[in-house]
């Protein structure tokens, strides 16, 4: 998601209104947008980061962008920013080495930003992909995975650039694992690169459905 030309401060307000606004159309499983880009409610609702740290991840795509902006020609390089819990994936194709590690440099100095993952490769924009074949494939690797069992809906995070899918999140162990099986069946993905938070057996517990309590017995009547 990119959203340019908005202060820090009012770009953080009507992102966490748009959240707020997705999380309460939950029930009627609404799709909100925001800036050009879809707020899914499952997005939203069964993340496992938390609502400050969504929208903080918004605003560190923003900034990231910005800066690449500032010192890129978009011409020459092709740059896709993800950020997810305050950990920057740069993807696609820029000119040499040197462009490369720049654009590392730059998305790591963002304020904010832990860490930066950069699968930027070297080489020219001819052959890649254009946009919407990449936005087609990982709408079909984002559906295949709702129908995964034993894998929660909406905790992947899925994005595409030159048929490569990457795959980000919270998960567990055997949910990376059900998660890169499933994107790796889909005809056309090149290779998938998962870049998963693995959660400790205590951690992944905390996100798991507690049990209904139970009702209580009907009161006996009369005899």
């Amino acid at each position: 998601m990119v959203m340019r030309g908005l202060p820090g401060r009012s770009l953080r307000h009507l992102v966490l209104l748009a959240l707020l606004g997705a999380l309460a159309a939950a029930t009627s499983g609404c799709v909100l947008l925001f800036g050009g880009a879809a707020v899914g409610t499952a997005i939203v609702g069964t993340d496992r980061r938390s609502m400050g740290i969504q929208v903080e991840d918004v605003e560190i795509e923003h900034r990231v962008n910005a800066a690449l902006d500032e010192h890129f020609s978009r011409e020459s390089v092709h740059i896709d920013v993800t950020s997810y819990n305050q950990k920057v994936l740069l993807a696609g194709q820029v000119p040499t080495e040197k462009d490369r590690d720049y654009a590392e440099r730059l998305a790591a100095v963002q304020q904010n930003v832990q860490l930066v993952h950069n699968e930027l490769a070297i080489g020219s924009l001819a052959g890649l992909s254009n946009g919407s074949d990449d936005a087609l494939l990982a709408g079909k690797v984002r559906a295949a995975l709702i129908d995964v069992p034993g894998l929660a809906k909406g905790v992947v995070k899925t994005t595409c650039t030159d048929g490569n899918i990457f795959l980000l999140g919270r998960v567990s162990a055997a949910e990376a694992d059900l998660a890169k099986r499933a994107a790796s069946h889909i005809n056309g993905v090149k290779r998938v690169v998962a870049y998963f938070e693995i959660l400790t057996d205590a951690e992944f517990a905390e996100f798991k459905p507690k049990p209904a309590d139970a009702p209580s017995a009907p009161a006996p009547g009369p005899h």
